[in-house]
């Protein structure tokens, strides 16, 4: 999956949460809000990373393991909101 799919992928996946959590708490959905950000905002890091030549591997593997942060952080969402 290259970046622009996972970033399409994540944010289908908030849009997902948003929509089960429209009769939810506006806390719950503050949290995705701020996950959604704090992700857009490693990616402008990561970006910066990569003009100053680090390896794309070594961008690949941050962004995977933020990518599986994001996914769990929605997935923990998803649960409290069904539960």
């Amino acid at each position: 999956m290259n970046l622009d799919e996972l970033i399409a992928y994540l944010k289908q996946k908030r849009d997902e949460l948003r929509v089960q959590m429209n009769l939810g708490s506006r806390e719950l959905r503050d949290e995705v809000d701020e996950e959604w950000e704090e992700f857009q905002q490693k990616i402008k890091n990561f970006s910066a990373k990569a003009e100053l030549a680090e390896t794309r591997e070594e961008i690949g593997e941050e962004l995977g393991e933020l990518a599986d942060d994001i996914k769990k952080g929605f997935d923990r969402l998803k649960k409290a909101i069904t539960d």
